[in-house]
């Protein structure tokens, strides 16, 4: 990482310049060539900290086996600055978003310093001097452009993420993608906007803008590049993404274009600097498509109201045991039934999200979810919950609807493909004495399973999770309460349990009535289940192992390098230097890459590249088939269209009407019970909820850190991201 910051602040110094055309000359005659090193030194540093830091993350704990500290690490993440504008901020993520500005602003003033003391007329234009100067602006604003998309597609990687280093799941990091590609975009228009407007005003744009050079810059590419980004950037505004989401979704599928035709307008050199994400990126998205093959099928579903649905999906149970009579907590199963127990199987942490694609809505789209499953208390499914609101949703609100409405005792599969599950690499963020969870609407979803993670590992002493829970959930209707139903027995009055939770609804739309949490829970009518055919044999795989991706990504990088050397030594020769050549000064020799178009340096790393994904997608492919040759085929539950009744439920669960929670009343309350304890706050729901659960976080945080007190409670607040 510190190689990463050092080559980043040094390049733009003319002292970096000296030493990288030596070094260049040195290395351009022999194997490893000019190319290779330009890989080694400004691509495979991101590749290496991926390799890296899978292995770290494999060597984790998944489950936190102590309590969380409080340290200066722990402040940096709670909100600094909360506002309607920017959102919520952490005190880390303003830190690195003024070092990269910073790191902008010395690019630049070096770069542009240099070039006004060394300013040189452009042959082909006759500029004065204010024109050549402002050209020199615009080109350098290109560089500004360049660093932003070195970074760009690092925080929409999934299986491949380097954001889990830092804790933060794919859902919280696509907003630094948005910052950067703003960024990125802003800058890009200032270069090219700026250099058409030099060329116009001299009178050379018609000659200029259409030109496709040997050598050099390619003009006409960053022309393409810069519209294509423009419709992407466009079409990806909030406005537009949320009410045609299919046409952004298409739309940003253009990226290939636009790096295509950055790679031809930078020429190579530059390429190399952002060429360690789009690595890693290609690299991820083949991954990602082979998980989802082959497709699995809904082995269940529930109708919730409120149009939300929860769908039963089968995962992966790894090696069979002997058969065993076992009966589920989901409150559709009501009869005991022997089936075959697996030892282990696919596993993933609270808070993880998978993405699914039904082919029958849409062969293309993937939508996001939530899981609200716990790997540790159901071993053959996991269960998501859907709102169905959109144009996608309200298509399989629709289709589970027409199933429910059939006669036939057994519907038909409904086939799934599954992308997932992602979510944080251990469960650090519950090491906490207390947690205060607050969820508004399908925001619930996230919580059920730390819920039933969290009761799950009671029994286990080696765990440290919290021992008190408060639930504040914010609804419309009461109704919503339905979606409570897979915690229901964790409600249920169990005194003997070793940890508490208390639940604390707040229905906003409707006016006080007598009814309590247990008689909405209980209400059989609200629920409708259905169970499916299940055609298919496979069920969700997840993703491979963290050790087998950091094998796979070198072996990628290594395969680049390979045909990368052998492409350019068949196509771009190096000259044989005679001896009294090997004499002359690096400057002096000529090579015959000066006499080879530009392009073909690009096209050979694009073939390079083509070739090493393809070789790695085959290998990855093998290993699959041989995994799912070796899977046992998921067991067909016969799930009930029944809901389970519950026992008593705690009196002390509150159901409040007609009014929204008070925060800064609940954060007393808690103050008073957990005196001395670190308190650990999780919020997920509407983006205003948010905002207002962060600021009475941040009040109750500096409060702290101005007493002093250690016998003073400490929040941590933690945002997370929903998806329905």
């Amino acid at each position: 990482m510190n190689d990463i910051l050092a080559l980043w602040i040094l390049k733009p110094t003319n002292l970096w310049t000296k030493i990288w055309h030596e070094a260049e000359d040195r290395a351009r005659p022999t194997l490893f060539g000019y190319y290779g090193l330009n890989f080694a030194v400004s691509t495979f540093p991101v590749i290496a900290l991926a390799i890296i830091g899978f292995i770290y993350l494999h060597l984790l704990p998944r489950k936190p086996r102590i309590r969380q500290a409080r340290s200066s690490a722990t402040a940096l993440s709670n909100p600094l600055v909360v506002n309607s504008i920017v959102g919520i901020l952490s005190s880390f993520e303003i830190l690195l978003v003024f070092l990269f500005v910073i790191f902008l602003v010395w690019t630049y003033y070096a770069r542009i310093s240099n070039d006004f003391k060394k300013l040189m007329p452009v042959k082909s234009l006759k500029l004065n001097t204010w024109q050549l100067k402002y050209l020199r602006v615009a080109t350098r604003f290109g560089l500004l452009a360049e660093a932003c998309l070195a970074l760009l597609l690092l925080p929409i990687l999934r299986g491949l993420s380097l954001f889990r280093l830092l804790g933060i799941q794919f859902e919280a990091s696509v907003r630094y993608h948005i910052w950067l590609g703003t960024a990125m975009i802003f800058f890009a228009t200032i270069h090219g906007g700026s250099t058409l407007f030099v060329w116009g005003v001299s009178q050379h744009i018609q000659d200029e803008m259409w030109r496709w050079q040997k050598t050099g810059r390619i003009y006409l590419a960053g022309e393409i590049a810069l519209v294509t980004g423009l419709v992407m950037w466009i079409t990806s505004l909030p406005q537009i993404r949320r009410k045609k989401f299919e046409f952004f979704y298409y739309t940003h599928h253009l990226y290939i274009i636009f790096l295509i035709f950055f790679l031809f307008h930078a020429g190579d050199r530059h390429f190399y600097m952002v060429f360690g994400g789009i690595f890693l990126f290609g690299l991820d998205k083949l991954l990602r498509f082979i998980q989802s093959r082959p497709e699995a099928c809904i082995l269940s579903a529930r109708v919730f109201p409120s149009k939300a649905i929860e769908l039963i999906l089968p995962k992966h149970a790894g090696k069979a045991s002997s058969p065993c009579k076992v009966t589920f907590m989901r409150n559709i199963y009501t009869t005991p039934k022997f089936f075959v127990i697996p030892i282990a199987g696919l596993k993933f942490t609270p808070t993880s999200v998978i993405f699914m694609k039904i082919p029958s809505i849409s062969k293309f789209q993937w939508h996001s979810f939530s899981i609200t499953s716990s790997s540790s208390v159901d071993d053959q499914t996991m269960s998501l919950v859907v709102k169905c609101e959109g144009e996608w949703t309200s298509s399989l609100y629709q289709m589970i609807h027409a199933e429910l409405d059939s006669d036939a005792d057994q519907m038909r599969c409904i086939p799934v493909a599954i992308e997932g599950p992602y979510g944080p690499a251990t469960m650090d963020f519950l090491r906490y004495d207390s947690l205060l969870l607050v969820a508004g609407g399908i925001g619930i979803t996230p919580f059920l399973s730390i819920l039933q993670e969290i009761a799950s590992a009671q029994s286990n002493r080696k765990y440290r999770f919290p021992s008190k829970v408060q639930l504040i959930y914010v609804i419309k209707s009461s109704q919503e309460i339905c979606l409570l139903n897979s915690i229901s027995p964790l409600l249920s009055n169990q005194p003997s349990k070793k940890w508490h939770l208390t639940l604390k609804v707040f229905v906003t739309q409707e006016e006080q009535s007598s009814v309590t949490v247990r008689e909405v829970l209980n209400d059989l009518s609200l629920v409708r289940a259905v169970r499916f055919g299940t055609q298919s044999n496979y069920a969700v795989n997840g993703l491979e192992s963290l050790i087998w991706m950091a094998a796979l990504v070198g072996i990628t990088s290594i395969l680049f390098v390979i045909f990368l050397i052998s492409l350019n030594h068949i196509f771009v020769p190096v000259e044989k230097k005679l001896p009294s050549e090997k004499l002359a000064a690096p400057s002096e020799k000529v090579v015959s890459k000066e006499k080879t178009p530009s392009w073909v340096a690009d096209l050979i790393i694009l073939s390079s590249f083509i070739i090493a994904i393809t070789g790695s997608t085959l290998m990855a492919i093998l290993l699959r088939w041989r995994r799912l040759k070796k899977q046992t085929p998921p067991v067909s539950l016969n799930q009930g269209k029944a809901v389970q009744v519950l026992g008593p439920i705690e009196e002390e669960h509150e159901i409040n009407f007609g009014g929204r929670p008070n925060f800064e009343e609940i954060f007393s309350e808690l103050e008073k019970e957990t005196a001395g304890s670190d308190i650990g706050v999780l919020v997920c729901g509407p983006e205003s909820m948010k905002e207002s659960v962060a600021k009475t976080s941040q009040r109750k945080s500096q409060c702290f850190m101005m007493n002093a007190n250690k016998d003073k409670p400490y929040f941590n607040f933690h945002s997370l991201n929903f998806t329905f």
